[in-house]
């Protein structure tokens, strides 16, 4: 490298190294609420919990069908496959640094990752079940769960939808990703990116992503649970991607609170492990981190990035995958002798 490139190299870390002064690392461990405070035994249950697909109509989907733990926290899919072979409406979002949100789902309908636990289970085109009096039918079946239950929130509680989303939310407050890249180089380390990498964390705040995907999981401001932060997609209307990817279809927040200003409202979604979770957008309909960047650029900020910028954010938004740690499946509780399962009769032609 010759002293001009090294000078430029210098100036474009000072620049960067001043924004990253007001942006943050991922700490180790999410808000934890005071009415649901972590212990093993309970994480032990909810990680059971997520992965059991007893819990499910048919047998077939667990919570980690849709956000799997082994990978990027989703599915990659545009929509998420349910019960009876039913598709979603929007690609499911990474579970991964979901504990540091303040709302969850796409429409930020629920408060809580405790709320959105209860959500997929019931719902007709997840998971299925009627209601959650039939799982707790289930689970209390399931001779091995009672005293999962017992060891998480003390002896002979009863086993209910409340617990059980309780256990799933500790499980899933343990999901965090800390020390990429990006955070080696938030705290100090100028090593831990590339030149390109820093010319892209530059571009990240000059192009005016920070706008909306600021604070330590790039997902918005720290705000009180249940107050979730929300943007207009599309804020620029009639682009050509608009029409392209569908980006209108969905109404969006609307689709939950009927209330007009809330048409194509969106949470805003975390960027963390973004590499890892394409397809993107609500309806998973652009295929490349590269393309969603233009997308975004130019439906958000009216802009249109050469090349060379998208290039620079791609490289950037790499940075930004953690250390995810070790997952093992749960050994499952086990029914002996018979099935749990409501619709587990065959059908045979005759």
């Amino acid at each position: 490298m010759n002293l001009l490139q090294t000078l430029a190299l210098t100036g474009l870390m000072s620049s960067a190294l001043a924004y990253a002064a007001n942006w943050e690392a991922l700490p180790n461990t999410p808000p934890i609420p005071a009415d649901n405070p972590q212990n093993d035994a309970k994480i032990t249950l909810g990680k059971t919990l997520f992965f059991d697909p007893r819990i499910s109509k048919l047998g077939t989907v667990s919570c980690n069908s849709c956000h799997n733990v082994m990978s990027g926290g989703d599915d990659n899919r545009p929509n998420s496959i349910g019960v009876h072979d039913a598709r979603g409406g929007r690609s499911a979002p990474t579970v991964w640094n979901a504990a540091f949100l303040s709302s969850q789902f796409w429409d930020g309908r629920a408060a809580t990752l405790e709320d959105q636990a209860k959500g997929p289970v019931t719902n007709p085109i997840e998971m299925g079940m009627s209601d959650w009096d039939a799982v707790v039918k289930v689970l209390e079946a399931i001779p091995g769960y009672q005293p999962l239950f017992d060891d998480a929130f003390g002896k002979d509680t009863a086993i209910s939808a409340d617990t059980a989303a309780k256990a799933i939310a500790a499980y899933e407050r343990t999901l965090i990703t800390p020390n990429s890249a990006y955070d080696k180089y938030v705290k100090g380390d100028k090593t831990a990116l590339t030149e390109k990498q820093i010319k892209g964390m530059d571009t990240f705040a000059n192009t005016g992503c920070t706008s909306c995907h600021s604070g330590a999981n790039f997902s918005g401001p720290k705000m009180p649970d249940g107050t979730g932060f929300f943007m207009k997609f599309p804020t620029v209307s009639s682009s050509k991607y608009e029409a392209q990817y569908q980006l209108t279809e969905d109404m969006g927040r609307y689709q939950e609170t009927k209330k007009e200003a809330d048409k194509h409202m969106w949470r805003v979604p975390t960027l963390r492990n973004v590499a890892l979770t394409a397809p993107y957008f609500h309806n998973g309909s652009v295929t490349t981190l590269d393309e969603a960047v233009r997308v975004m650029a130019k439906t958000q900020l009216n802009k249109d990035l050469t090349d060379e910028e998208a290039g620079e954010l791609v490289a950037f938004l790499e940075t930004l995958t953690g250390e995810f740690p070790p997952q093992t499946m749960p050994r499952l509780p086990a029914t002996v002798g018979h099935s749990v399962i409501s619709d587990a009769k065959p059908s045979c032609d005759k």
